[in-house]
């Protein structure tokens, strides 16, 4: 059986919660104020589509291809980034809520998350070189054996990352967020 391909297509408001998305590769597309909570999107192929005002919130995204996706306003809770297939994955989110999600050990190098919420997110083993974290709330957010060599969290806030279990070399902090670095010494910074 063939699979269906999709090209230059907008889907607006559309419930996938109730009925699924059909399977298939889909390209440049656009999804606004879609519903996919708890939805199946296993072994969706997607490139180049934008996600705009969705709500994502637990839905299977096992061997998923996200290549160079945008998520713009969306909730993405509980989201098992790291079942995803990972050829070609690029990903950007911007004013999302990305909170109790995981990237565990994924290839994420240069990814941007901008006004993003994202807490208890596990970035545990993940690489993040070069990532930009701009106005993050990283509260409970996991940070252990991770690269973020370059990445910038300056305007970010509420993150623990400890210098001793990451690579952080020429990653960018601000005054304010060196009390996140220092977390585990139980010491306040003023």
């Amino acid at each position: 059986m063939d699979k269906t391909y999709i090209e230059d297509k907008d889907f607006n408001g559309i419930d996938f919660s109730k009925n699924s998305l059909e399977k298939g590769d889909y390209e440049n597309c656009t999804f606004r104020n879609c519903n996919f909570s708890y939805s199946n999107l296993i072994k969706m192929n997607l490139l180049d589509c934008a996600f705009v005002s969705c709500d994502l919130s637990m839905a299977k995204i096992t061997e998923a291809a996200f290549k160079n996706i945008k998520f713009k306003n969306c909730k993405l809770l509980g989201l098992r980034f790291d079942g995803c297939n990972d050829f070609m994955l690029a990903v950007d989110f911007q004013d999302c809520i990305l909170d109790l999600s995981s990237f565990n050990k994924m290839r994420l190098k240069g990814t941007a998350f901008k006004n993003a919420s994202l807490h208890e997110v596990d970035f545990s083993e993940t690489d993040l070189s070069e990532s930009i974290f701009e106005n993050c709330d990283l509260l409970g957010a996991v940070f252990e054996n991770t690269i973020l060599e370059k990445a910038d969290f300056r305007t970010s806030f509420n993150f623990s990352i400890d210098p001793e279990t990451n690579r952080i070399k020429k990653a960018m902090f601000s005054n304010s967020g060196l009390a996140g670095l220092l977390h585990k010494y139980d010491i306040e910074v003023e």
